[in-house]
């Protein structure tokens, strides 16, 4: 136990620093194996007494002679979704923090452009052009060196500087030469302003710190730099360099890339899809994607939100907020950065460390993101869930006026991972009083071209209708007979749908009608994989939450002990040899197969008399990968096959050959690998996944990201 105390400044009470310095004592406590805090305070000492009792912590009390006597244990860190009262303590007020300093720049009520420009084209004026036109509610500023009227831009006030603006605006948007850019943030400092969105792209290394120090000094939030802007429809707020301008809706965007934020705003403004709030982070030096994670969980507006993700700055805060949003609207992102060029590139770009793609697949999974493999494929599922709800499961009814075109949507179904339901008896029969006798009724049905739209839109609800079914694709090839696209709006059918337009030119559009909307995909493949991430997102926001099992048998002072030893003698950590790593994955209830150490022919001989039909293994120092090594004897049977084998291990290993381990033979099984990483970005992440000689070439293997790893599992490895 340690005794606990914190000071602050008579002028900085009630800011929350006390608290923040409380937080930081239970880490640093943890970090160095402190058990439990202890404080003593005056009875009347409301104040502290508040900070102790409202940190999250299990507090116990004892009053002795006016005085409070606290004991707080200290928790230990919790996996991403298992529950913590301290954990949700602290996030509820990082929340409520986060939400009030984005007040500035995502609902101003006052915006400076600094450097509007009076070229035309220059990013700035174009800025300060979108801004004016997109009728924004709040006060507008352009600055610009001389001042006075800008030129063919009546009515916006033009001062020639920060210091010269007749108030503090909320949100300063800084579009001038890189040079300029920290000098530009320290008088936005002096001056007030309340946060940045730096446009401007190219800062060395010494101007971004230089750009980070003013915001920090001036108390500023920042977005940037090489931000794309900020924008906020339901204020009139587009403060961004984009064409277009998506109307006000449910949607959230982030991105680091302005390249991609401009496609997605552009892409938005096509398909008529509403936005909450967009924010174009760039190379990410403060506003962040779990930032905006908060303020769309907390603005009662946004439903859907969209993330474009090339690095990660705290993965741990990111992946427990984006599980606790997702488990309330559906969050996307896309892949990037999965190969060796783009892993360097995401580098290059953010200036900060990318993920590697199996570790940043297990983050996504373990929070509930639906993450795809491209950006179309983004676009695809965002549509689908802008407009329609979450299915409750993963079968599919297909309708289709082609039979062909239906074989393919239920052939993308099943490799997207969805079941394509079987017409049940009664819908057969309903479905056979209006089609064609020529359709087909099985499923997928098929209406045949002949169908009429009052008998396509019939066969859409019939099919929709039935018990089980979780979703409907209709899948359409137009005719001069008839126009069935209308019968896709009509009517809602009682699940999500979406439709396949085989000869639309679009990749995805929305069929709308008054409230109605339904996404319509030029390829079966598209619609199907856009309802499948659909649906395995509906299941994973429906299961339960887990539950951490505790284990009772397991020996954690034996296994200390081993690895305390073990760097006593390699302070640098290593490979544990292969008896003390038997006895260590003992400890924690892994059943091992047993081995005998042999250091002769005879010897080994003598230690395969306990199974027969063994396997010899060289113990090589150094050695990891034994069986492409040929360290490995298989399927030997009697004395003279293992005097043989220990010959070729001999003789291969000359010189290198510590001794053997002589093992029973195991047949049957997969074949599985499983370690743990400690990954410089997300920490600990356990590895599992076919073994073997073809682990490599298969690149099966998948993670989850954990935390409380002991020193042990961080700095000794094991090798059995």
């Amino acid at each position: 136990m340690a005794e606990a105390a914190v000071t602050i400044a008579d002028g900085m009470h009630r800011r929350g620093i006390a608290t923040l310095l409380l937080e930081h004592l239970v880490s640093l406590a943890r970090a160095r194996g402190v058990k439990a805090l202890a404080a003593e305070v005056l009875a009347d000492n409301y104040a502290v007494l508040h900070v102790l009792t409202d940190s999250g912590l299990a507090v116990r009390r004892r009053w002795d002679n006016g005085v409070c006597e606290l004991s707080m244990p200290v928790p230990r860190v919790a996996a991403l979704g298992e529950a913590s009262a301290y954990l949700d303590a602290v996030a509820g007020r990082d929340r409520h923090a986060d939400v009030a300093s984005l007040e500035p720049p995502l609902n101003p009520r006052s915006v400076a452009v600094v450097g509007a420009g009076r070229r035309p084209g220059s990013i700035g004026r174009m800025i300060l052009l979108n801004i004016r036109d997109a009728g924004f509610v709040g006060r507008l500023y352009a600055v610009s060196p001389g001042g006075g009227d800008m030129d063919g831009i009546p009515c916006i006030p033009c001062i020639p500087s920060v210091a010269a603006l007749p108030e503090a605006p909320d949100l300063a948007v800084v579009t001038v030469p890189a040079a300029r850019v920290v000098e530009v943030a320290r008088e936005c400092g002096f001056r007030g302003v309340k946060a940045l969105a730096v446009v401007t792209a190219g800062l060395t290394t010494a101007q971004e710190s230089g750009l980070m120090e003013a915001t920090r000094r001036g108390g500023m939030r920042l977005a940037g730099p090489a931000s794309f802007g900020i924008a906020v429809p339901g204020i009139g707020l587009a403060a961004t360099p984009a064409v277009r301008q998506p109307p006000s809706g449910r949607v959230g965007l982030i991105v680091q890339s302005g390249g991609v934020g401009a496609a997605l705003l552009e892409q938005f403004c096509r398909l008529g899809i509403g936005i909450s709030s967009f924010a174009a982070v760039g190379g990410k030096l403060d506003v962040s994607s779990t930032d905006m994670l908060q303020w769309w969980e907390a603005d009662d507006i946004t439903e859907l939100a969209l993330l474009h993700l090339e690095s990660f700055g705290n993965p741990r805060r990111f992946a427990r907020t984006a599980r606790r949003v997702s488990a309330k609207f559906p969050v996307l992102t896309v892949h990037a950065g999965r190969s060796a060029p783009s892993h360097r590139a995401a580098a290059s770009h953010t200036a900060a460390a990318a993920a590697p793609p199996i570790i940043r697949q297990a983050l996504f999974e373990q929070a509930g993101i639906i993450a795809t493999d491209s950006f179309g494929e983004l676009l695809d599922a965002a549509v689908l869930l802008a407009s329609q709800p979450v299915p409750a499961g993963n079968t599919v009814a297909i309708v289709s006026n082609g039979g062909g075109a239906g074989m393919l949507a239920a052939d993308a179904c099943a490799e997207a991972g969805l079941a394509v339901a079987a017409t049940s008896t009664q819908a057969r029969g309903r479905l056979r009083e209006v089609l064609p006798a020529e359709a087909s009724l099985c499923g997928p049905v098929d209406t045949t071209a002949a169908v009429s739209p009052e008998a396509f839109g019939e066969a859409l609800h019939i099919a929709a209708g039935q018990d089980g079914v979780n979703a409907l694709i209709a899948v359409l090839v137009q005719s001069a007979s008839a126009d069935l696209l209308p019968v896709l709006t009509a009517a809602p059918p009682p699940v999500p749908a979406a439709a396949v337009v085989l000869d639309q030119p679009e990749a995805i559009r929305l069929l709308r009608a008054s409230e109605m909307a339904v996404p319509a995909y030029a390829y079966p493949e598209a619609a199907a994989r856009a309802l499948a991430r659909a649906a395995r997102y509906g299941s994973w926001r429906s299961r339960p939450s887990g539950v951490m099992p505790e284990f009772g048998d397991l020996r954690a002072a034996d296994a200390r002990s081993i690895v305390t030893s073990f760097l006593a003698r390699m302070p640098g950590g290593g490979w544990l040899p292969a008896e003390e790593a038997d006895h260590l994955l003992r400890c924690y209830g892994i059943q091992m197969v047993g081995f005998v150490r042999a250091d002769d022919a005879d010897t080994a001989v003598a230690a395969a008399g306990f199974g027969g039909h063994v396997v010899i293994k060289a113990d090589v120092p150094g050695l990891l990968h034994k069986t492409a090594a040929g360290a490995v004897e298989l399927d030997l049977h009697g004395a003279e096959e293992v005097r043989a084998a220990m010959g070729r291990l001999q003789d291969r290993f000359a010189g290198r050959l510590s001794g053997v381990l002589v093992e029973p033979m195991i047949t049957g099984g997969v074949e599985t690998i499983v370690g743990v990483v400690q990954e410089p970005v997300f920490g600990p992440v356990v590895m599992f996944g076919l073994g073997g000689v073809a682990t490599e070439v298969l690149g099966d293997p998948s993670g989850r990201t954990v935390s409380g790893t002991s020193r042990a599992l961080r700095t000794a490895g094991a090798a059995a």
